[in-house]
């Protein structure tokens, strides 16, 4: 028998225990005092008789109670009838007597009394153990499922609050069809999907589309967070799935909602530890659930998360999540869509273009869009506008890209110079060198964890790259560490961040992109997985000491090759440098245009081409 199995019960068991003896001790506390009252009771005859053989002491009578003491010092205590001529009695045998008023009070008041320090700490018990189980809710229902059902109540939001993903609309919009007229997709044999997994970045907008479901379908929707399965008891996850989908069964046709699945799901049997948890428990209960022996007919159940590579393989095949739909990173239109929805309610100028404001935000997010319109929303504000203006909107760009203007910081002369001669250099060089990112704005004042920015935005929506545009950004990031040699005469630290991104960039393109003349198209060095995966603990070199070392050459190579190839770009263009440096220690921040009226009048036409002997997204911006 599993031992992790009983230990819950040898526990409740110690513990039941436990409170039956703190119980027992209370009540032989409080009753003691009336124990011993009972020990000492006589009756009024025996009373009578002591008294007259003179062995009681003192006497003090209340009403119908008699007690007092013995003459050795015991007390005793009984009870008499309406004698008229009991105090002359024992006023004649010498006893000291006493009298107190008589006690009017009913017996359920010194019940009470006696009791209710012991019910005061059975009732605050009671409370405590209510809290462990259930977090607050009721007792013996720690069991139930959290899931809110949402109804016409709550605020609804429909698709037409969701822009920039058209297709993934379109796909979900078959399952409301469905789940309206099912009649019309089964009459050839066709079933509806049992799982719709929702797999994107963050802030693609995965939760705002399922609560656009919800407005849409017109049927029960249960939302409930992968997070709310995850208790401290083994069992009550499980026992929270089985109660969502039996709620889901009795509303049936509906929707489920789970939201960060991969909370609950990820890969079983992973990591260093065991395998029964209360998150794999959880899990198997789901799986059970969603494609087991009972079936589940009009139940649907849409996830999401951002994580698909941590989930559970058994979570993902076909007949439980039978469409995985991933929502992106919206494009050039989809942008534009997304910040109509989001300035509807905001008073724009009329000189606001959100086409334009749209091909300058490439990478961002649903989420990051909203609070770029947000922020500039907050900058209008703080300027006492009535509406938001473009110059509003390009203040909350830059603060998002660069970060927001450190005023206050204290920079020397000799620092301000250093940084804008390394920023000329940067900016130099993407000007120069064909099929680079055209430059959009550089300033040297500090922004973020920088003291200066050179940011390039690209004309158009890029999802591949050719070695040619890698080989040219390699360039474009050296050229602030050339200027600051050239000129300077020195190097300093601000070319950290620039030699890091360059180095990186150039081993992608020997060991992933397989973009190295001497190496060819192969990928080197297998990539590392997360120990809780429990696939690999350590990352493992899967090639030999010399190719190593060909490696470090090539990408040494690349990058040396781009510095050489800047260096002479430079030095060849020494005036526009000056110039460019001159203008940003006046203006601190030059825009598109202006850098284009320096370069121009001094540009050299004669440029050296790029050598031919690198996850992610390419720089858009240059940090110093």
């Amino acid at each position: 028998m599993n031992n992790n199995r009983l230990s819950p019960f040898y526990k409740n068991i110690a513990l039941w225990l436990l409170i039956g003896l703190v119980v027992t001790m209370l009540f032989n506390f409080f009753n003691k005092s009336q124990l011993a009252r009972e020990k000492s009771q006589l009756s009024y005859s025996k009373f009578l008789d002591l008294v007259n053989e003179g062995k009681i002491a003192r006497v003090v009578i209340q009403g119908e109670e008699i007690t007092g003491e013995h003459l050795d010092g015991k007390a005793f205590h009984t009870y008499a009838p309406k004698d008229p001529d009991l105090v002359k009695f024992l006023r004649e045998k010498g006893i000291e007597l006493s009298a107190k008023p008589a006690d009017d009070s009913p017996w359920y008041t010194t019940l009470l009394i006696s009791w209710l320090p012991m019910i005061v700490l059975v009732g605050i018990w009671i409370f405590f153990m209510r809290q462990m189980q259930t977090g607050g809710g009721k007792a013996m229902s720690f069991g139930k499922s959290r899931a809110r059902l949402l109804n016409e109540s709550s605020k609804k939001v429909t698709f037409s609050d969701v822009a920039g993903i058209d297709e993934v609309k379109e796909e979900v919009s078959e399952i409301i069809d469905f789940l309206k007229d099912p009649k019309r997709f089964t009459r050839l044999g066709g079933r509806i999907p049992k799982g719709v997994l929702l797999v994107g970045p963050p802030g693609t907008g995965k939760t705002l589309l399922a609560r656009a479901i919800a407005g849409e379908a017109g049927v029960p929707f249960f939302s409930i967070s992968g997070s709310d399965f995850v208790e401290m008891f083994v069992g009550v996850g499980a026992a929270r799935v089985r109660d969502l989908f039996l709620q889901g069964k009795k509303n049936a046709p509906c929707i489920i909602f789970i939201d960060e699945i991969d909370a609950v799901g990820r890969h079983r049997g992973a990591g260093l530890g065991g395998g029964h948890d209360e998150r794999e428990q959880t899990l198997n209960q789901l799986l059970v659930e969603m494609d087991g022996f009972e079936s589940n007919e009009g139940v649907i159940l849409i996830a999401a998360t951002n994580r698909p590579d941590v989930l559970d393989p058994a979570l993902l095949r076909p007949g439980r999540f039978d469409r995985q739909v991933v929502v992106p990173i919206p494009d050039l239109k989809g942008r534009e869509s997304i910040l109509k929805v989001h300035t509807r309610k905001i008073p724009l100028a009329d000189i606001v273009n959100l086409f334009v404001l749209a091909r300058g935000t490439p990478g961002f997010s649903g989420a990051d869009l909203e609070n770029l319109v947000n922020e500039a929303a907050i900058f209008a504000a703080r300027d006492n506008k009535d509406r938001v203006s473009m110059e509003d909107f390009e203040q909350a760009k830059d603060k998002i890209l660069m970060g927001s203007e450190r005023k206050s910081m204290i920079i020397s002369d000799e620092e301000r110079k250093n940084t804008a001669y390394h920023e000329a250099g940067h900016t130099l060089a993407a000007k120069l060198i064909p099929g680079t990112d055209p430059i959009h704005k550089v300033t040297i004042i500090p922004r973020g964890r920088a003291l200066g920015v050179t940011q390039q935005l690209p004309l158009d929506e890029k999802h591949t790259y050719t070695k040619e545009y890698l080989l040219n950004t390699l360039a474009v990031l050296m050229g602030g560490r050339v200027a600051e040699e050239l000129v300077l005469q020195h190097l300093t630290t601000g070319a950290g961040n620039d030699i890091e991104r360059a180095t990186d960039l150039a081993r992608k393109m020997v060991c992933n992109w397989g973009m190295s003349n001497s190496l060819g198209p192969l990928a080197f060095g297998k990539r590392e997985e997360h120990i809780f995966l429990g696939r690999e603990i350590a990352q493992h070199r899967d090639f030999s000491e010399e190719t190593a070392r060909l490696i470090d050459a090539e990408i040494k190579g690349f990058v040396e090759q781009s510095y050489q190839r800047v260096r002479v770009l430079i030095r060849q263009n020494e005036p526009g440098l000056h110039a460019l440096a001159k203008a940003l220690l006046e203006k601190e921040t030059l825009s598109s245009d202006e850098v284009d009226a320096i370069v121009s009048q001094h540009a050299n036409s004669d440029l050296p081409p790029p050598n031919d002997t690198a996850d992610s997204d390419l720089p858009s911006a240059v940090n110093s």
